[in-house]
């Protein structure tokens, strides 16, 4: 599956549902606008730096199965503003193929212009952006329609883990090119202590993780 995010994603949105999918097996690539790493938030505060596997050039909707579309509130405004990532969440959409995504995720659909007669759960601060672009905007936990599901914040997390996964695996899987794909727990957070001790006191942590 893929990741779209890029700098500003919120921290909890990203860790906690890819967790649970590779403890269901899931492989994963972070797809995003530029290469290197992107760094989140935990709310206001810095969070935690991920390594890109591909960039929105280098990838289609054929090469993976299902795509993740976390929150926060800078992640989604700058992947609206790309054409290139537009045009990719469009592709796995006309294709049929599982969208999740929760918070203010959803701007991306609406400015790839996909929410008409759709309805979705969403942050409740993007209600008015989605009801104007003709979806249906729900104050619940979880909701699925068709292809899609969502969720309106991180407290919804147990109810979006548990709906993604589903969809997921109801989903025939028909990839037509696999990207070389990446287990999440390469990527776990750097620690603020690892970051002061440097990078061996991480390697070890890391393994020390990997290893629980």
């Amino acid at each position: 599956m893929a990741v779209l995010a890029t700098d500003g994603f919120e921290q909890v949105e990203v860790t906690r549902p890819l967790k649970h999918l590779l403890r269901q097996g899931a492989l994963v690539d972070i797809v995003s606008l530029h290469r290197g790493k992107i760094r989140g938030n935990k709310l206001l505060s810095p969070g935690i730096a991920l390594r890109v596997n591909r960039t929105v050039d280098e990838v289609s909707a054929a090469n993976y199965d299902a795509l993740f579309i976390p929150g926060g509130f800078v992640n989604p405004d700058l992947l609206r503003q790309s054409d290139k990532a537009k045009m990719l969440v469009t592709a796995f959409d006309v294709a049929g193929k599982p969208i999740a995504t929760l918070c203010h995720g959803p701007w991306v659909l609406v400015s790839a212009g996909l929410v008409h007669d759709r309805k979705l759960a969403a942050w409740p601060g993007i209600q008015d952006d989605i009801r104007n672009a003709g979806g249906t905007w729900l104050d619940e936990p979880l909701v699925r329609d068709g292809n899609w599901v969502s969720s309106r914040s991180p407290l919804d997390l147990l109810h979006f883990e548990r709906g993604m996964t589903e969809l997921f695996e109801e989903t025939p899987r028909r990839i037509a090119r696999p990207v070389r794909p990446r287990r999440f727990a390469q990527y776990r957070p750097r620690s603020a202590l690892a970051f002061l001790l440097g990078v061996g006191l991480e390697v070890a942590l890391r393994r020390r993780l990997l290893a629980a």
